[in-house]
């Protein structure tokens, strides 16, 4: 591949034609020259006769709409020219929780409180919301964008969208929470940094919720090893007639749910509590209806307060959410995990070792000279095909690419497993949900495993039930893009999901030694 995307170039390619003549075109190069410096003395003439004039200021004044009529030219090739990246850091947030918990009409007054969505386009959707799902869903409407999302209120896809605060800046992941959308919502806690788990203070609802096949625990837990370990827990509808703001039932919420996520693998300082109102929009960017019993922070101030460990200084990771053909230009569609990416890079694309260049780097349509870790970049690329550039694919350094292997040694957290197989052993088959890829696998063997309970170890087990820790190695049904855990955090935890139920989430602890990365 790469040899096709070099070969077309300049230098070697161009003396090839017919008439190339080196000294005429050297003599054509001075001519250039000679020319742009005339030009360049005429302006700096005209600008010293301008300084003298009064209007001199009113002059300078305008020069930025040119370089602003420049800006908006399609061709602007140069690096020089493109942007430079928002220094302020940026966090993918994804919210999650059981359907109808909030989160579409939450990230929908964010939006509108951050100064996204105007008054009219409210209006808008407010009429539209009472002639379809019903009138309290109008900033639902604002995430959910489909037909059919607004006619049955139900996220079915991961809606995107960006707001900013004073220090930082985030992109919204809005997951759909109905049981059957679950690999849907995978996909975008694989790219988030932060989790706000929505719970539905209203009576009956947090119990449904929370409960056996309620999606609450399902998703707190998905988050945790998809790499969400900021989680804000915002215990929404406070304001409903059924909660009227009681701080009793906060506290019982909190309280369950406090235990099951240190459960889970949280810690106290990993997680932040909060109750609020995502229709009224009380405690979201500002106190307004907030009792006094509460003297935490509003949620964008805890969105704020957050920062997350990034190693921007490692070999790039790009774990790839999709390829296709825009315009004729092959893209890829990705979240930076590690290192730096620049236009004129050269890469791999892992586990297939394809080689490719990247021409150029978007951030949300803007053409940059760079991006760090963090950031949600569209890159287009050359020397690959768009079929070459699938999801779950990881696009890397050429220097230090990602191992491509087949089985790993990992320790995973045994959740809950199906009623037709009670127990773990050898030949156990599932799937294995890693950063965007999901892939077959098979148990091959028990090492260890440890009862959380009671803390008794055995080595070399028949077999693992839920409630357990267990040591033991993978085999994929094809070779993936993945890491260790302590190379790369994001890269080494997976999630086992067998008939659309996780039954277990862990991390990858040693690859083989013959991992390919050649």
């Amino acid at each position: 591949c790469s040899m096709q995307g070099d070969g077309g170039g300049d230098g070697y390619g161009d003396q090839q034609g017919n008439g190339y003549d080196p000294e005429a075109k050297e003599a054509n190069a001075v001519k250039e020259v000679k020319e742009s410096k005339t030009e360049e003395t005429e302006e700096e003439e005209a600008d010293e006769a301008e300084e003298v004039k009064p209007e001199a200021d009113e002059a300078e004044e305008v020069k930025p709409e040119a370089d602003e009529a420049e800006e908006v030219k399609p061709d602007t090739g140069k690096d020089s020219e493109k942007k430079v990246p928002d220094p302020r850091p940026h966090l993918n947030i994804v919210f999650i929780g059981h359907v109808d918990a909030g989160k579409s009409t939450t990230c929908g007054n964010i939006l509108f409180l951050s100064g996204m969505v105007d008054e009219r386009t409210i209006e808008k959707y407010k009429q539209e919301a009472a002639n379809k799902a019903g009138e309290s869903w109008f900033y639902a409407f604002i995430m959910d964008t489909s037909e059919e999302e607004k006619i049955k209120g139900k996220t079915v896809e991961v809606g995107r969208a960006a707001f900013e605060t004073v220090n930082k800046r985030f992109t919204i992941l809005d997951a759909p929470g109905h049981k059957s959308y679950v690999p849907n919502m995978i996909a975008g806690a694989s790219a988030a940094d932060v989790g706000v788990l929505l719970i539905s203070a209203r009576k009956g609802e947090f119990e449904t919720g929370f409960e056996k096949g309620g999606q609450t625990c399902e998703h707190a837990l998905l988050a945790k090893t998809l790499g969400v370990d900021k989680l804000i827990c915002a215990i929404n509808k406070m304001d409903d007639p059924t909660v009227e703001w009681d701080e009793k039932r906060y506290n019982e919420i909190y309280k369950k749910l406090s235990t099951f996520l240190k459960k889970s693998g949280y810690k106290e300082d990993q997680m932040i509590f909060l109750p609020m109102s995502g229709l009224m929009g009380d405690n979201i960017k500002e106190r307004k209806g907030t009792p006094a019993w509460f003297t935490g922070p509003t949620l964008l101030d805890a969105l704020d307060g957050i920062n997350v460990a990034r190693k921007a200084d490692g070999a790039v990771r790009i774990p790839m959410m999709e390829g296709y053909k825009d315009m004729g230009a092959v893209t890829a569609i990705g979240k930076v995990e590690q290192g730096t990416i620049k236009p004129g890079m050269k890469c791999l694309v892992m586990p297939t070792n394809n080689k490719c260049t990247v021409t150029s780097v978007f951030i949300n349509d803007v053409d940059m000279q760079f991006a760090t870790c963090g950031e949600n970049v569209t890159l287009k690329m050359s020397g690959i095909s768009d079929e070459e550039l699938k999801k779950g694919y990881v696009l890397c350094s050429d220097k230090s690419p990602i191992p491509a292997v087949t089985k790993f040694k990992a320790t995973i957290h045994l959740i809950e497993l199906g009623p037709d197989r009670p127990v773990m052993t050898s030949g156990y088959v599932a799937v294995m949900h890693a950063h965007t890829t999901s892939e077959e696998c098979e148990i091959l063997k028990l090492y260890e495993t440890m009862v959380i309970q009671t803390k008794k170890k055995e080595k070399n087990p028949q077999f693992a039930r839920p409630d357990s820790v267990v040591v033991c190695s993978i085999k994929l049904a094809r070779p993936t893009a993945v890491d260790t855990f302590e190379s790369s955090k994001q890269l080494g935890r997976f999630t086992l999901r067998v008939d659309g139920r996780t039954i277990a989430i862990g991390k990858i602890t040693e690859l083989p030694k013959s991992a390919s990365t050649d």
